[in-house]
């Protein structure tokens, strides 16, 4: 079991495993294109397997660039890995034929190896999975049963413990119907006592594509709530992931429109679960709401349209509107060609229309960003022209993990003092 827990607990973004897929898939690649020898086998066969995972690859990148499943653009070297992957398998296939048992399992395994390759290049790009236990979606090591979460302790610790407890809930959407996955809680270690005070919540919120597990993944959530609470005698935030896109590639802009009800189902849903289920404090003044990329713009949303219960928003490399691609398209798929109705829920337009005195937002984006850094700072400009007291961090990298993890850190000394955690 020790030895599985530390293949688990294994880096695929740096160190050795990383270092040896990359390599390891470089060399497959090489062996696969000597499957064979002489010159028809290059001129014919692996020029062929060139240009048509050129084809492929390009394929997929018109088929993006016309559906927009999402509205970012994939870097060119998330292309050059899906093409590498499909050239091994492309070259695994033309040198079947006429191949002894062996070097057909060596071939298998090499494509196998570059495939894999392939994946990790590309998950080094955004940092989602950053270990092996994460790649492989295996429960998180302080995961606990939710009933020893949402229900009395019963048999409280005797000391603080070291860490807080992580586990995932069902949180009905009973008012706006919205088809909400499984959400994720985190408690810190002062939640775990008898007769704790009631803490603040944080509400984070998942990009587009992606899923509530993400914030643990890819952000090492409950590692930076635990080194936090270890430094400030086991407090923290209650911290609710729940979905906010309704599906991994699905983006319903945060609102109430013709793609589903999400905001009803963030603002009224999952606030009355965690209000009767968690507890926490009642008053929302100790109340925030962030998230990164379309969960960032979903936090701006959410805290301009609700300050009542969202006084407090973190947004990392958050858009300045909700969008399918384009503003023509989204007011079309959206809301019927209404472009009024979309006005009125587009956070720049509300914020020039209202002021937001009490409220206050921490923006951060990717200082490499060249796509979300003029929006960042163009909504910091609207937010304090409304009256928000707004803090702005530029984080070393472009629209990826290691920005949004780091930029959480950054901001927690910050969110604890504004929900009252902290003097």
């Amino acid at each position: 079991m020790h030895g599985w827990n530390w293949l688990l607990g294994l880096s695929l973004v740096r160190g050795p495993l990383h270092v040896g897929l990359l390599a390891g898939s470089v060399a497959a690649l090489l062996g696969l294109g000597f499957l064979r020898r002489g010159r028809p086998w290059w001129m014919r066969a692996v020029a062929a397997a060139v240009v048509a995972a050129g084809v492929v690859v390009l394929g997929v990148r018109t088929w993006l660039d016309v559906t927009e499943p999402w509205p970012d653009a994939l870097p060119p070297v998330v292309y050059a890995w899906v093409g590498t992957g499909v050239l091994a398998l492309l070259l695994l296939g033309l040198g079947w034929r006429r191949q002894r048992w062996w070097i057909r399992s060596l071939a298998v395994a090499g494509a196998l190896l570059v495939v894999l390759g392939a994946a990790d290049g590309i998950d080094t790009v955004f940092g989602a999975y950053p270990t092996v236990a994460t790649a492989l979606q295996v429960a998180p090591r302080d995961q606990v049963p939710a009933s020893a979460v949402l229900g009395p302790t019963p048999t409280p610790p005797a000391a603080l413990p070291a860490h807080g407890d992580v586990t995932q809930v069902v949180i009905p959407a009973t008012r706006s119907g919205f088809p909400a996955r499984p959400a994720w809680l985190y408690v810190p270690p002062a939640y775990l006592v008898a007769h704790h005070p009631l803490l603040p919540v944080l509400v984070l919120i998942n990009g587009q594509p992606g899923g509530p597990r993400d914030w643990l993944d890819g952000g090492r959530l409950a590692q930076r709530m635990d080194a936090f609470a270890a430094a400030h005698h086991g407090l923290a935030p209650v911290v609710v992931m729940p979905d906010g896109t309704g599906g991994q590639l699905a983006n319903p802009l945060c609102t109430d429109s013709a793609l589903g009800r999400a905001d009803t189902y963030l603002s009224q849903d999952v606030v009355s679960w965690v209000s009767t289920h968690l507890q926490v404090t009642p008053d929302h003044a100790g109340w925030a709401v962030g998230g990164l990329s379309y969960g960032g713009t979903c936090a701006l949303q959410l805290a301009v349209a609700h300050p009542d219960l969202f006084p407090t928003f973190f947004d990392a490399s958050g858009q300045e509107a909700p969008t399918l691609g384009s503003h023509a398209r989204t007011v079309e798929v959206a809301f019927g060609g209404n472009a009024q109705a979309f006005a009125a829920i587009n956070p720049l337009q509300e914020l020039a229309r209202r002021s937001y005195a009490g409220s206050a937002g921490f923006l951060a984006v990717g200082a490499q960003d060249s796509r979300y850094l003029p929006q960042q700072r163009a909504v910091a400009a609207a937010a304090r022209n409304a009256g928000m007291a707004i803090t702005t961090e530029e984080v070393p990298g472009t629209h990826e993990w290691r920005v949004w993890g780091q930029a959480l850190q950054d901001a927690l000394p910050w969110l604890a003092a504004r929900q009252g955690l902290t003097a």
